[in-house]
């Protein structure tokens, strides 16, 4: 005898069922459980059925739509990097016309050179950039009020593009829990739709195939291991 227990198991809960696969199967069964209701036995499930498929579908739009946001606010963050050491070097040269080459007010603002602000690690860009708001501040009286304005919008943008770049990759982690919660409440919902079946055509396994479509969840041979 077969064990029983099997029949409560979900064979929809399978992660070598791609998500693709898992869309199109449903997509289909919908289909066909909203042409075969001629008693309206199946209403119910229609409606959970819809439900579930539009969540998994909401997802992955959400996702495509997240990693294009990502990859053009990452865009945008390494292009500011690539033109930082420029943009600070302008400021620098203020201070080396007011103070001449390698004095200790150069070094003040920048004490380990403009090179730092190409190679630092992105969390520390903002730390660097406060040691020039300081040092150019400090000196304002020789310098003007414009190299401290430069340097305090030089941070502000540097803080705009970087902290949009981070949100986006908490945004992803976020994406994907959500589309994992997705799927598993489709599978669910498929599992529940089959035990429905079987409810109202007991010992006619033949009827499953009207309603799904087994061979659209399975690998096809080119595609197998």
């Amino acid at each position: 005898m077969r064990d029983l227990s099997r029949f409560m198991i979900n064979p929809f809960d399978d992660r070598n069922i791609a998500t693709a696969r898992l869309v199109a199967f449903t997509t289909d069964h919908l289909q066909r459980m909203k042409a075969n209701d001629g008693g309206g036995g199946l209403s119910d499930r229609i409606t959970a059925t819809t439900s579930a498929l539009g969540q998994v579908m909401d997802g992955l739009t959400d996702d495509q739509t997240q990693l294009g946001i990502r990859k053009a606010r990452k865009m945008s963050k390494d292009t500011f990097r690539k033109s930082l050491p420029k943009k600070v070097a302008k400021i620098v040269a203020a201070v080396t016309s007011e103070f001449g080459p390698g004095s200790p007010e150069e070094t003040e603002c920048c004490p380990r050179g403009r090179s730092i602000f190409s190679t630092c690690q992105d969390d520390a860009v903002s730390s660097h950039l406060q040691v020039l708001i300081d040092g150019v501040t400090a000196h304002q009286a020789a310098l003007g009020a414009s190299p401290v304005s430069q340097a305090t919008a030089l941070k502000n943008a540097w803080l705009s593009v970087y902290n949009a770049s981070e949100t986006s990759t908490s945004a992803k982690a976020n994406t994907e829990e959500g589309r994992r919660l997705a799927r598993a409440n489709l599978s669910r919902t498929l599992y529940l739709n089959l035990c429905k079946l079987m409810e109202l055509f007991p010992f006619q396994p033949d009827k499953l195939k009207l309603y799904m479509q087994q061979n659209l969840l399975d690998l096809p041979a080119r595609e197998k291991k």
